[in-house]
């Protein structure tokens, strides 16, 4: 049994050769592709857990691939970039990707960055499956969310992130505590990231993101999930 499936999408063959060896190393089953285009039709055949997906690529760049894979799947993705600008990392996960590891980076950053984009927030076994919370409807089954007019797809992370604020509900949740539970250990102290998480959550749970009616800011701590939930 493999640790998971792996598809990298990089146009560099020496880079494809690396992460092969390294990923196949370390119990991963992998595929790849060079371009995005390409990378698009292995999805449907090489059904991955997790995609590592170059920015910088000729024709389709890495961004509008996870845009495309996200329109349609959940697989999660981490996005890889030679550039370190805020507004690089900002723009991969507005795209929907669960991470971004800057190039040149070392084997054991990258698969601890994996696992982590692979964690799940386990259900405790009373959780409910779907529950409003006024105009709200949440279906983890299905990672959708609906406030009264559109149905938004929630990415891995995003319905991991909605869950354990959910399951503790009207509860002020700590920075560290949520990076920590949905991300891992090394997350403990990246709050710019889960600040732009948080954002993207809200643009998909709120009806005024800029107002938000759900997930509430706890100065100075955290974050708190409002309002009383009903299973359905």
């Amino acid at each position: 049994m493999t640790a998971g499936r792996i598809l990298v999408v990089d146009d560099q063959a020496q880079i494809r050769r690396f992460m092969r060896t390294t990923l196949a190393g370390a119990g991963y089953e992998v595929g790849d592709a060079k371009t995005g285009e390409e990378a698009l039709e292995k999805l449907r055949e090489f059904r991955p857990d997790l995609v590592l997906l170059d920015v910088n690529m000729p024709g389709m760049g890495g961004l509008a691939v996870c845009r495309e894979i996200r329109s349609d799947s959940n697989v999660a993705i981490i996005m890889l970039t030679v550039r370190n600008s805020e507004g690089d990392k900002v723009a991969a996960l507005d795209a929907g990707a669960d991470d971004f590891v800057t190039k040149p980076f070392s084997t054991p950053e990258l698969l601890a960055r994996i696992r982590a984009a692979l964690r799940r927030v386990p259900s405790p076994p009373s959780s409910p499956i779907r529950f409003r919370v006024g105009q709200l409807a949440v279906d983890f089954a299905a990672r959708t969310v609906s406030n009264g007019t559109a149905t938004e797809h929630l990415t891995p992370k995003e319905l991991d992130l909605l869950r354990y604020l959910t399951q503790r509900a009207n509860e002020a949740v700590s920075h560290r505590e949520l990076l920590q539970a949905v991300w891992g250990p090394d997350y403990g102290d990246q709050v710019d990231y889960l600040r732009v998480f948080i954002k993207n959550l809200r643009k998909k749970i709120e009806t005024n993101p800029e107002q938000p009616e759900y997930i509430k800011t706890e100065p100075w701590v955290g974050y708190r999930f409002n309002g009383s939930i009903e299973s359905s």
